[in-house]
């Protein structure tokens, strides 16, 4: 095609993680034309600074080298050349995340924003990608998998794919190894589902909980905005993530949230995974096509700011579980068991009296993706905080509208508005299209829980749904709260108020939160904990020393910069950040309630008979 960029996978170093790449660009090629790698990924809002990954790099064209001069720490300008420039670079891969590329004899991943570079002033152009079938005895039994448009590719998917304009390139991951498979249909649609390194798992059982959970996100927009889609899931011993593309999601796990085959009930690793899943997919909608209008023109070499994330993120984190129980995933009762974790999470914020929502959004880029030891106290989560305020926001619209409106129809709005479109939602925008479709003023519901910190009235929200909330304290570190109809014992431990780490040397303190018994003893992030009341600390013991404390202040003994250092600790009370979920007996219920608790549990799908 004229005036194709032609990029090529030309080799891989597996044992030195390197992906040999060249890039070919037409003539005419001018003098100072410039080649960009992107700082950092849609969906991630953190400069990853993919460039410091390449490794060399040179240029030539028909007559010999051109020189390519470094303008900063992602951009290079190329000397006046003649004819067809090639560029070829090397790339050092091996960020185990879904954010970057990785490369060993085990498998081959790749976002193209971390390894494909661009030309700034041509980013619409027709571009072609050659992926060769692999030359390393580690590669043989390897398969490709991908949603970039296919041109001619073999039966394992190498080959060659074609498309027009960078972002379409650099938003489809690519997957290369010796992984599971499977195919099934939602609405008609083509999915695929890819997991590598999954072990022994019920292939067949996630890919019917998937088919639910994917026909409720597409029933309550009424439409599926792709034409394939597919799941690229890595296997770990211990981890999790995702990252959201234009038809695919990139997701990590711990192999032990795979389905185990004859799993009776849906253990809690795998309603995580569900979750997940759920979570990326709704961002077919609610991201990657309803945006955030600075997103949308967003500059991938520099940070770009928004409030919106809360709305983008907190929305989506909201449905991503509540679609679990519409689709018969899981139960009510599991589902409200996921709800009180996040509450829960929340609660143990003492940041979010100090931070918005909106706030949190705008500094993603340096405090929620760059947090230290004192984040829990400074910053609040747009992920966690943002999926109760929509909880709250659904709550509002459904009770003063008499049960007329809903989020449902919020979201359903904003698609009809934006996401096919193709609009990008000014900052500001999602209260504004809320009021209108209620009729009436939401402006004290945005100012008090969106841009401002006031506590969340979860009780009252909770109460509208038929749901019965309770705050209490902790019950132990390791308790997160869940679905408890009886209230725990009132003879709770006393909380140290800090995260611990065990060590082989004591217990080091990880984070110290504001107000709590540790912070009041004058003890900070950092310091190894080795003794309370003179007996020597550890993890096993540690809850039991806190429970005993009694009356006035006890020694406790740490190091600080190898130092020992002792101060007196005092008994406080945990505080009421744990939180317990129930559902309230219809009989007890006011009909509105009740009919207000059925629409919101209930599927938007249309079951056929």
């Amino acid at each position: 095609m004229s005036g194709t960029i032609r990029y090529s996978i030309s080799g891989l170093d597996c044992d030195a993680h390197e992906f040999a790449i060249t890039m070919r660009v037409p003539p005419p090629v001018a003098h100072g034309q410039r080649l960009r790698l992107p700082a950092w990924i849609p969906g991630s809002y953190m400069i990853r600074d993919f460039a410091r990954n390449i490794t060399s790099i040179h240029a030539s064209d028909e007559q010999g080298p051109v020189g390519l001069h470094k303008l900063d720490k992602q951009t290079w300008e190329v000397a006046e050349c003649v004819g067809e420039l090639l560029v070829e670079y090397r790339v050092y891969a091996f960020d185990l995340s879904v954010r970057s590329a990785y490369l060993d004899r085990t498998r081959a991943f790749l976002n193209g924003s971390s390894v494909f570079l661009s030309l700034p002033d041509r980013l619409a152009t027709p571009w072609v990608l050659e992926v060769a079938v692999l030359d390393h005895a580690a590669c043989a039994d390897w398969h490709l998998a991908t949603t970039l448009p296919v041109s001619e590719v073999d039966e394992r998917g190498f080959g060659i794919y074609a498309g027009t304009g960078y972002d379409h390139l650099i938003d489809c991951p690519i997957e290369m190894g010796a992984y599971q498979r499977a195919d099934f249909v939602v609405d008609g649609v083509p999915h695929e589902i890819v997991v590598t390194d999954g072990g022994r798992f019920d292939m067949a059982r996630l890919c019917r909980d998937l088919i639910a959970v994917c026909a409720e996100h597409a029933a309550l927009f009424g439409k599926l905005p792709v034409d394939r889609y597919l799941f690229l899931t890595l296997g770990t011993a211990d981890g999790y993530g995702g990252l959201e593309h234009r038809d695919s999601t990139s997701l990590i796990c711990r192999r032990a949230d795979l389905p185990a085959p004859g799993m009776a009930k849906v253990e809690k690793g795998y309603r995580q995974l569900l979750g997940l899943c759920s979570h990326e997919y709704f961002h077919l909608w609610n991201v990657k096509r309803i945006r955030p209008q600075r997103l949308a023109e967003a500059d991938l070499s520099c940070e770009v700011n928004t409030e919106l994330l809360w709305a983008f993120e907190g929305i989506t984190s909201y449905y991503d579980e509540l679609a679990l129980a519409r689709a018969g995933v899981l139960s009510v009762e599991d589902y409200l068991d996921l709800l009180a974790t996040t509450v829960t999470r929340v609660l143990r914020t003492p940041g979010r009296a100090r931070q918005s929502i909106a706030a949190s959004s705008f500094d993603a880029w340096t405090k929620f993706y760059k947090q230290d030891a004192n984040a829990a106290n400074a910053i609040v989560s747009y992920y966690t905080k943002g999926a109760l305020v929509a909880l709250g926001l659904d709550v509002v619209l459904r009770e003063r509208s008499d049960g007329g409106v809903s989020l449902d129809d919020l979201m359903r709005l904003l698609w009809e508005r934006y996401g096919e479109t193709g609009l990008g939602v000014p900052e500001r925008h999602v209260e504004r299209i809320a009021a209108e479709l209620l009729g009436e003023s939401l402006e004290g519901f945005f100012a008090a829980y969106v841009y401002g910190t006031e506590e969340l009235p979860l009780a009252v929200w909770f109460g509208k749904l038929g749901v019965g909330f309770r705050a209490r304290p902790s019950g132990g570190a390791e308790e997160q709260g869940g679905y408890r109809v009886e209230a725990p014992a009132d003879d709770l431990p006393p909380s140290l108020g800090a995260r611990l780490e065990d060590q082989p040397e004591g217990l080091r303190l990880t984070q110290v939160l504001a107000g709590g018994a540790a912070q009041a003893a004058g003890l900070s992030v950092g310091d190894l904990l080795v003794a309370v009341d003179g007996e020597r600390a550890n993890a096993k013991n540690i809850s039991d020393l806190i429970r005993r404390l009694e009356g006035a202040a006890t020694e406790v003994h740490f190091f600080r910069r190898d130092r020992l250092m002792v101060s007196m600790l005092e008994r406080r009370p945990g505080p009421p950040d744990t939180c317990d979920l129930w559902l309230l007996p219809d009989a007890e219920l006011d009909p509105q309630v009740r009919a207000r608790r059925a629409a919101w549990l209930k599927s938007n799908r249309v079951l056929v008979a």
